[in-house]
């Protein structure tokens, strides 16, 4: 029988070595006199003292707008998500011709990987080159439509709209969240479409019969039936847009630029500290920090989770 565990010895190597030991690494090298590798951490003095260093090192104000901007973009793009997921299960649910192919098409993004999209996007939001300035302001007129609400553009002498920059500026963390919508929202809407293809439809047929309307039926039988799904999105998008990285990264210098003030997230901002400035202990502190955060926050969620599973 003890033969068994012999199948799980693979796995149990690979994780030791290829996490738990860079994790433990990781946390234990704040602690040391900013050393940055095995052999001087050896002769490095240990002290909570070093970790406080390290810490006060990585503060300022880009750390605090980086976990502001973070929490806008978590908040944005999960929302977006699971709302444009939810519609889009409803929609590839309902019966016409070519659903199988509009599932398909809807998948798309999707399957894109996301420094891909960052380099997309990034040339799409481009000021003046951008098909996105293009088809808002040459085709659409957008500051024309806007004007009527009270929106305010800036014109040369010559007449001519200077475009709004997408890529700096205020407008930066709204750059981010747009693609990361885009790229995640077929994800949920796949999780939706597996808790609606299990919903009976007699439960519909009855509810139909009896004259409930729609609205009232998806309020009351739809979305209780779905809370576990909400509840495994939720924990999915508050999960990955947490740690969000390739997208920002690529949409600014490939990894190697700097996405500002109203740009940077935590990610990118553990990454330039740790690898450009090459303050590894603030780096590997701070990342510590933000991995008990989010392993507190998946404690809760779980705990809740349980308590209304065993409660129905």
């Amino acid at each position: 029988m003890r033969t068994r565990y012999l199948f799980l010895l693979p796995m149990f190597i690979y994780a030791v070595l290829f996490f738990f030991i860079p994790v433990l690494f990781g946390m234990l090298l704040p602690f040391f006199s900013g050393e940055v590798n095995p052999q001087e951490i050896q002769g490095g003095s240990f002290s909570v003292s070093n970790y406080i260093e390290s810490v006060s090192s990585g503060m300022g104000t880009s750390l605090i707008d980086a976990i502001r901007n973070t929490l806008i973009y978590t908040f944005c793009v999960s929302c977006g998500c699971i709302v444009l997921g939810l519609s889009g299960a409803l929609l590839v649910t309902q019966k016409f011709p070519s659903v199988g192919i509009v599932r398909v098409l809807l998948m798309i993004s999707w399957v894109v990987p996301t420094y891909i999209v960052g380099l997309l996007w990034g040339f799409m939001w481009q000021q003046d080159e951008g098909i996105i300035n293009m088809i808002l302001f040459d085709y659409l007129h957008w500051d024309q439509i806007s004007g009527v609400f009270g929106a305010t553009w800036t014109y040369l002498p010559d007449g001519s709209l200077v475009k709004p920059n997408w890529l700096t500026g205020p407008n930066t963390i709204w750059a981010i969240i747009v693609p990361a919508i885009w790229r995640n929202w077929p994800f949920c809407m796949m999780m939706f479409l597996s808790g609606l293809s299990a919903i009976p439809h007699d439960i519909y047929e009855a509810s139909a019969l009896d004259g409930i309307p729609p609205r009232v039926r998806f309020m009351h039988i739809t979305l209780p039936i779905l809370r576990p799904i909400f509840a495994v999105v939720v924990l999915e998008s508050l999960v990955i847009n947490m740690y969000s990285f390739n997208l920002v990264a690529m949409m600014f210098g490939n990894g190697s630029g700097f996405p500002g003030k109203f740009g940077d997230l935590i990610m990118t901002f553990l990454y330039r500290t740790s690898f450009q400035t090459w303050n590894f202990g603030a780096g590997a502190a701070l990342g510590t920090i933000s991995m008990l955060f989010m392993l507190i926050c998946v404690t809760v969620w779980y705990r809740n989770f349980a308590r209304e599973l065993r409660n129905g």
